[in-house]
């Protein structure tokens, strides 16, 4: 069902809440009429904090207006008429309004759909059967959502016993006035004859006394009201440190943990609309308390009465205060992240959000936001309120920002797009520590008032841990650092501390979580994959799950030593495999034909039971490939005959493929051109798996050029149609019988200078062979048959 039909049939809060989100930014009529088109549109596809997608915007809106006017030309009759005059209106204001920041539209539409979502989804949940209907999410929202109704009423409750208080204290004060009258007469007796005075004298003894009875029973009642109303006034503040401390604690600290585990490759962390809303429930009711209780201390003030009340009334507003001062500090967060791998001299951006802003009115006079980048000492000494004024640990430029109100979401923010870093200074380091595991944050600060200078917050967040880079080669460890950091971080840390140690099931998490969101598959890591990536991290041949359940490993063993045998450690290995998977192989792992994870000796294992031809694809454990060690190699094995004992059959390996390799021919058109490759283990046809992304076959000669092809042989296969039924050996070089171990796989065209001397491709060379062969294309075909008849 539409949102907008289920939004029409709110009721009560959520109806007024649902209506309040139109007004002249844009007009609850423009949302009737154009309900299906605004809700078909692609909204969440714009990058609001990228000022590229103006133009799709921009696009948006003049539909928008379009749709509008035809809206308005399809209105007949009397009533149409003025409806027509009415959208025709709309349209010209919110071209207006708009088209100079047409992303300000996608920002208001966005914030109302998302709010009518969320208005009609709670609507929902509330008058869903509790058993079984309503999941966990949902059953906590409501909690939240009917503990503010509580704090509305109690709210509600104690205002009514102050404006009664207030009443009564004044009638009160009229009546000591009244008092003051009667003893002012009773003086004034003494100027009056005997006789006069004796006649008028009981009479006003009378009076005074009834009235100073009157005020003794009535101060004892006021006393009772007011301690009445300070207990009712601590049960609400109670309920609301509560409140906040679910939203607070709880809530928020579990957005942040997302956010964090985001920066993993996990999950979106979501938006902030819905915290925001309870966050400005909380700072309206607490103001709302806190102007009470202050009302409360002026009564007092105007009518000093002893008793505890006084020393009452000084812990209540103490304890608003410091519920008030810890809302508006927590909830001054960072909503975009700055890159956790920073690169020197590289622009980045930041946004930075207050959630009771716009409540509070700080945009008001807007404040200015500063970002500073500190060293992991300094973040600590920070938290201990420890003087750090003026210290840092670099210099970012454009590192200044004033926080902007967006009136058509109600957010307060300040979007640092062009940050850059210009210089870094680093701190002795400790042992083996290098570089890539020293770790930095970006401190945001900034100071407001809030109820005309009645308050006045410093506010302070640090971003998460960043690890400073100069050069690219640096990435894959930073990177490391920065995983290990996001998935075992504790909240409430200490800056910043994590386990040197952590269950191998747990880092069997975080790097399948980092390994699909890099790749961008559904298809994460097996049981299997699991388990091979646990033999080359422990040195193990153990294939049982369950020896490695409760196995630790370090960071030493993760990213610090090298594999045994090898000069790489265990995650550059896996990052690697991820590189060259994203930007290479993406399709074929999700096609699952890719294998992968699998070691030599398994995987000839595997093969030894299948027909000739049948061949798997894994990930080369010996080497990463490339001089800068950054992408792993694949490698091809191939089930075929033995070169030197006829009748017996071997594994073949060709040498594994890189990402350069892949660069120059695809690893689809490379399985093409070997014909001795015919099934995918386990028997899949390589043509069914395949077939769809080899490169179409090039067109037919244009203006007498025909343009030159690269393709893949291995000289030892020469078998043009091969049968994998066959015995035959095929042609083997007998200067190079090591071959039949390791063979090498190289690029051939037609001429051997596209080979360097020790038998690896030169793209350079084979370029030019190309522009050769394409010269002598370039000759009239009459000289060239000349030429060859003499």
């Amino acid at each position: 069902m539409a949102v907008w039909i289920q939004a029409q049939q709110l009721q009560g809060d959520a109806l007024h809440q649902m209506q309040s989100l139109y007004g002249q930014h844009f007009p609850i009529e423009v949302r009737h009429y154009l309900s299906h088109w605004i809700e078909s549109q692609l909204w969440d596809s714009i990058d609001l904090e990228n000022p590229q997608e103006e133009f799709k915007a921009k696009r948006l809106l003049d539909s928008l207006i379009q749709e509008l006017q035809k809206k308005a030309e399809h209105q007949v009759g009397e009533d149409g008429f003025l409806l027509k005059i009415k959208l025709g209106h709309y349209a010209s204001q919110l071209k207006i309004t708009y088209d100079r920041c047409p992303l300000e539209l996608v920002r208001c539409i966005k914030h109302i759909l998302y709010t009518e979502q969320r208005l009609v989804r709670e609507a929902t949940n509330s008058i869903s059967p509790v058993g079984g209907m309503m999941d966990s999410m949902s059953q906590k929202y409501q909690q939240i959502n009917q503990a503010f109704e509580e704090l509305r009423a109690m709210t509600q409750d104690t205002d009514n016993d102050l404006r009664k208080l207030q009443h009564n204290q004044e009638y009160f004060i009229i009546q000591y006035q009244e008092s003051l009258r009667i003893q002012a007469q009773l003086t004034s007796l003494a100027n009056l004859p005997p006789a006069e005075r004796q006649l008028r004298e009981p009479s006003l003894q009378n009076k005074r006394a009834t009235v100073e009875a009157w005020l003794t029973r009535e101060a004892n009642t006021l006393q009772k009201y007011r301690l009445d109303l300070a207990e009712k006034h601590q049960k609400t503040l109670q309920m609301l440190r509560k409140q906040q401390t679910i939203i607070l604690d709880d809530e928020l600290i579990q957005w942040k943990r997302r956010q964090q585990l985001a920066g993993n490759g996990g999950p979106p962390e979501g938006g902030l609309d819905i915290l925001q809303s309870w966050c400005e429930k909380l700072a309206e009711m607490i103001w709302q308390n806190r102007q009470q209780i202050r009302r409360a201390e002026h009564l007092r003030q105007q009518l000093p009465i002893p008793g505890p009340i006084e020393e009452l009334l000084t812990d209540l507003n103490s304890t608003i205060t410091d519920i008030i001062s810890a809302l508006v500090t927590s909830t001054f967060i960072i909503e975009k992240q700055p890159p956790q791998v920073l690169k020197t001299q590289t622009k980045f951006a930041a946004t930075v959000r207050l959630l009771v802003g716009g409540r509070l009115n700080v945009h008001m006079n807007p404040p200015q936001v500063k970002a500073t980048i500190i060293s992991e000492q300094q973040a600590k000494a920070l938290l201990k309120n420890e003087n750090t004024r003026n210290d840092s640990s670099g210099e970012i430029l454009n590192n200044n920002c004033v926080m902007e109100y967006h009136q058509t979401t109600g957010t307060l923010s300040a979007h640092f797009r062009n940050m850059s870093l210009k210089r870094i200074k680093r701190s002795d380091r400790r042992g083996a520590e290098s570089v890539t595991e020293e770790k930095f944050t970006i401190l945001f600060e900034s100071q407001f008032s809030v109820g005309g200078n009645e308050l006045v917050f410093q506010v302070k967040t640090l971003s998460l841990p960043v690890v400073v880079i100069v050069h690219g080669s640096q990435d894959n460890n930073a990177t490391a650092t920065v995983l290990w950091d996001n998935a075992f971080a504790e909240p409430g840390r200490v800056p910043f501390l994590v386990p040197d140690k952590v269950l191998w099931p747990q880092l069997c998490e975080a790097i399948n979580m980092k390994y699909k969101a890099e790749v961008q598959s559904n298809r994460g890591l097996s049981e299997e994959n699991l388990v091979f990536l646990a033999q080359k991290a422990f040195t193990s041949s153990s294939i049982n799950p369950e020896d490695y359940r409760n196995m630790t490993i370090s960071w030493s063993q993760f990213n610090r030593e090298s594999l045994p045998g090898r000069n790489f450690t265990f995650w550059q290995w896996f990052d690697g495999v991820m590189e060259l998977t994203k930007k290479h192989l993406k399709p074929h792992w999700n096609d699952g034909a890719i294998l992968g994870f699998v070691n030599k000796q398994q995987a000839q294992d595997m093969l030894m039971s299948k027909p000739n031809g049948t061949f798997l694809l894994r990930f080369s454990d010996s080497e990463i490939g490339g001089v800068a060690l950054l992408f792993s190699p694949l490698t091809c094995l191939i089930l075929w005959h033995h070169p030197l004992c006829p009748g017996e059959r071997m594994v073949w390996n060709l040498m594994p493929y890189t990402s350069k390799d892949f660069s120059i021919r695809s690893l689809a058109d490379r399985i093409s051109d070997l014909n001795h490759l015919l099934f995918l283990y386990p028997d899949r046809p390589k043509d069914e798996v395949f077939s769809k992304y080899y490169t179409p076959p090039l067109s037919k000669p244009v203006d007498g050029y025909v343009k030159p092809q690269i393709k893949q042989v291995v000289p030892e296969f020469t078998t043009p149609n091969p049968d994998p039924s066959s015995v035959s050996t095929p042609f083997m070089d007998q200067a190079s019988p090591a071959m039949a171990v390791g063979l090498a796989h190289s690029m051939y065209t037609p001429i051997d200078p596209t080979l360097d001397p020790e038998g690896e491709f030169d793209l350079d060379d084979t370029m030019d062979v190309a522009r050769h062969v394409e010269e002598l294309l370039r000759r009239p075909m009459e000289n060239q048959w000349s030429g060859q008849q003499s």
